[in-house]
């Protein structure tokens, strides 16, 4: 074993440093492995019902009135996701930007960015007869790809909000509002309910 050099002096780590670089490294392990449920189960419920109310309002629309009714709702709902997953998060202590909580929204980013593309250019097409199904399908997949570091029930939503929109891709417009309501209404308010009741709020 070799001697350290003359005058030369080596600083011992401290205990209490080694400790923290053990609880930073146990910390930063934790949160890349654990579920994140903080997804919003009550959110979740808001979200439903405001889509239950437009659907409702825009029985009677058509058109560019329409889409721009159920974009307003959009918009709405989003900002409800949005300050009920950092209100769940913050009170369970997961952060957002980083571990869990950053790959779950990694995972939902890219589907929502390409319907918000796609719902332009099937405006700029004329087609807005796909976009139920195109919104029911994108946030179905953006919900899969985020839930797969979540708990077994929000995947599973995603699932159905899928199938759904598959289905609706191939249905008549007549059947468009329904398939809305029914998606993002009534998918919502019961898997929110579910994950409200289950999983923390």
């Amino acid at each position: 074993m070799s001697e350290p050099l003359p005058g030369s002096r080596e600083r011992p780590v401290a205990l209490h440093e080694r400790a923290a670089d053990h609880l930073l490294y146990i910390r930063r392990t934790l949160e890349s492995s654990t579920e994140f449920t903080s997804v919003p189960g009550r959110g979740g419920v808001a979200m439903g019902l405001t889509a239950v109310a437009t659907a409702w309002w825009t029985a009677g629309a058509g058109g560019r009135t329409w889409l721009a009714l159920w974009v307003a709702d959009a918009l709405v709902a989003a900002a409800i996701g949005a300050w009920t997953m950092r209100r769940k998060a913050r009170g369970q202590r997961v952060p957002l930007s980083r571990g869990v909580g950053r790959r779950f929204l990694l995972g939902l980013g890219p589907p929502l960015a390409a319907a918000v593309l796609l719902t332009a250019a099937l405006v700029r097409l004329d087609a807005l007869a796909l976009v139920p199904g195109v919104w029911l399908l994108l946030y179905g997949a953006a919900v899969v790809a985020g839930g797969t570091s979540s708990v077994r029930i929000v995947p599973l939503m995603g699932l159905c909000f899928m199938v759904l929109g598959a289905a609706a891709l191939f249905a008549p417009w007549g059947w468009a509002n329904a398939l809305m309501g029914i998606g993002f209404g009534g998918l919502h308010v019961a898997f929110g309910w579910a994950i409200a009741r289950y999983h923390g709020g």
